[in-house]
């Protein structure tokens, strides 16, 4: 564990802002838990949760960081020291990571202060944390949309659904009240404007339903799924895919449909 005291003057700051599909809560306990903090820095990857507990990162190449915690306010913010075991390119305990979170309504704006002694030292980290902060929105986002697939069975299976009543249940559980849908015959905002759509649907189209086919692709809260619409004689009638957003809840917000 680092025993160096920080530098009285860190005149030099990497600034960073990102959007994370996830509530602050969600967010923070990857700042609380190790297990957590490891699936995002890497396998092996530590966190003593207090002030003054250790924070320990194994990067790829066995290349090790370290720091202690300065700050912790959950769940808001956190504040630890930062340096490499091997003292290059900065001793351990040199540098300062503040990250603060605030919640959106998309989520949570991370905003992430890294001060140093060295600008150079700083430059070369400008694309570290661009990826790692890219890689850590979409470890919390994976697990916030854990049952991504379940929820979009879900929603096609509400479609599918012949009682009025029981529809808008199924819609209630799995999407915001107001959620949009949007494909070459649809342009709706809301549980109102969907509802009504899909009785429609069913007076001219009876039988109709769609399923999903093949697995569900996700990635920063954005889902992707192949589907296959059938009649009611069990007929293909057309396939396509649809792109699903989803909140900071993992309820759905939006889905656009696309036919082949």
């Amino acid at each position: 564990m680092s025993t160096m005291s920080l530098p009285e003057t860190l005149p030099y700051r990497l600034d960073r802002a990102i959007v994370i599909h996830a509530t602050p809560d969600a967010v923070f306990r990857y700042f609380t838990d190790s297990e957590r903090w490891a699936s995002w820095w890497g396998a092996g990857s530590t966190i003593d949760a207090h002030a003054g507990g250790r924070v320990y990162i194994r990067h790829p190449g066995n290349v090790e960081s370290e720091g202690t915690v300065l700050e912790l306010s959950p769940p808001t913010r956190i504040v630890f020291s930062y340096g490499f075991v091997s003292g290059k390119p900065i001793p351990p305990g040199s540098s300062r990571v503040t990250i603060e979170l605030a919640p959106i309504a998309a989520g949570t704006r991370l905003s992430l202060l890294h001060e140093l002694a060295d600008a150079a030292v700083r430059d070369e980290h400008v694309q570290g944390w661009r990826f790692q902060l890219s890689l850590f929105a979409n470890v919390v986002a994976d697990a916030v949309n854990a049952n991504a697939a379940a929820a979009i069975d879900a929603w096609f299976a509400a479609w599918a659904e012949p009682d009025a009543k029981a529809r808008e249940t199924a819609f209630r559980a799995i999407a915001t009240p107001e959620v949009r849908f949007q494909d070459r015959y649809s342009n709706l905002a809301g549980l109102e404007d969907l509802l009504p759509h899909i009785e429609a649907g069913k007076r001219f189209m009876p039988g109709v339903s769609i399923r999903r086919s093949g697995s569900v692709r996700h990635c920063q809260g954005t889902a992707l799924c192949d589907w296959i619409a059938t009649g009611g004689d069990g007929r293909q009638l057309g396939s396509g895919t649809n792109a699903v957003g989803f909140g900071p809840t993992g309820k759905i917000e939006w889905v656009t449909g696309f036919w082949s």
